[in-house]
């Protein structure tokens, strides 16, 4: 049986989703976000990475990095940036706004998601949405794991452009509906915001992998790669099995040196430095999600001996696996 290698990094590096922002803009306005790194902790605490992404739910706005790329958004679109960079959404290209955010104290978090008003370079706290305003957007936050191992967000580029297209219409149903939620504080709201946050991430890093250019390279690139691809999926569908270059040829079909050429080529590394990453993550899995002993876990994911695996995996994170779970469960 073929595994969603895709999935299994998704289930992972645990992504989850939040709704935070209902934003109104009027006249000549932006609204500039700092990188996610400073804001996440004030509404993810405790979450390794943070992509943040909006959707126009009226009128039209432009998205961009500064000094990088920028799209105007029209009703139902969303963007995303995968790297938590600093971004502006704005009236209009090349605008700036300000990223401090000392306004942010004033606002009581359990009244997420906090509506504001952006009125040329004026914002305000609102209570009720602002249907007169030339553009309203939904913001919001996914959360996921980098450590020890995350192969997807590397492959992402800084900035991802949905467009609400006849093809993908539920893109524009869930702005509708995330705005609808974020007016209305209904009970469970938040739990399906969430959940439809993380399937509008997962939807995107499908379309982009389907429209990479035939010559990309990449992890994703890797997993479209009929060879790649399946040397990917049984690494791991069987993290523990003592794999070697030559077993995983023989069962794609490559030579030892023609799969590590190829490989390397579109991962980046070779194909038994990924198994040894991905090891460690599913095993950074297991010691966040079970009680299972560390000797235990390391048998699982391939190890002989607790104390190889334990060297291992203090190579990769810094910590030892019985140090680390305590401090990411203290974190929670």
């Amino acid at each position: 049986m073929s595994l969603d290698t895709l999935s299994d990094v998704l289930r992972s590096v645990r992504l989850r989703g939040a709704v935070f922002f209902h934003i109104s803009g009027h006249s000549d306005w932006a609204a500039e976000a700092p990188p996610a790194r400073e804001i996440a902790p004030l509404l993810m605490p405790g979450v390794e990475h943070v992509v943040e992404y909006h959707a126009v739910t009226q009128g039209t706005c432009w998205a961009g990095i500064p000094g990088g790329p920028f799209a105007q958004l029209s009703a139902g679109d969303v963007v995303m940036f995968p790297h938590g960079d600093a971004h502006v959404v704005s009236s209009a290209p090349g605008l700036r706004g300000s990223s401090d955010l000392s306004w942010f104290g004033s606002a009581r978090i359990e009244q997420l998601p906090l509506r504001v008003a952006y009125d040329g370079r004026n914002v305000q706290l609102e209570t009720t949405p602002d249907s007169a305003s030339d553009a309203t957007i939904v913001c919001g936050f996914l959360g996921c794991d980098m450590q020890p191992f995350n192969p997807l967000i590397a492959a992402l580029p800084r900035m991802l452009h949905l467009r609400a297209n006849g093809e993908d219409a539920w893109i524009a149903q869930f702005t509708e509906q995330a705005a609808a939620e974020s007016r209305a504080h209904r009970p469970g709201g938040e739990a399906m915001l969430a959940r439809m946050s993380e399937m509008m991430f997962v939807d995107a890093v499908r379309r982009y992998a389907d429209a990479l250019p035939a010559q990309s390279a990449g992890w994703l690139a890797g997993l479209r790669d009929r060879f790649v691809g399946r040397s990917l999926a049984l690494m791991h569908e069987q993290p523990a099995e003592d794999w070697t270059l030559d077993e995983l040829g023989r069962r794609i079909g490559l030579s030892r040196s023609a799969l590590h050429e190829r490989f390397v080529q579109l991962v980046g590394i070779p194909p038994m430095q990924y198994l040894a990453q991905w090891r460690m993550q599913a095993a950074a899995r297991l010691l966040l999600e079970t009680r299972a002993t560390v000797a235990a876990i390391a048998l699982d994911v391939g190890y002989d001996s607790e104390a190889a695996f334990a060297r291992a995996f203090k190579r990769l994170v810094g910590r030892p696996p019985a140090a680390w779970r305590r401090e990411r469960s203290n974190q929670k």
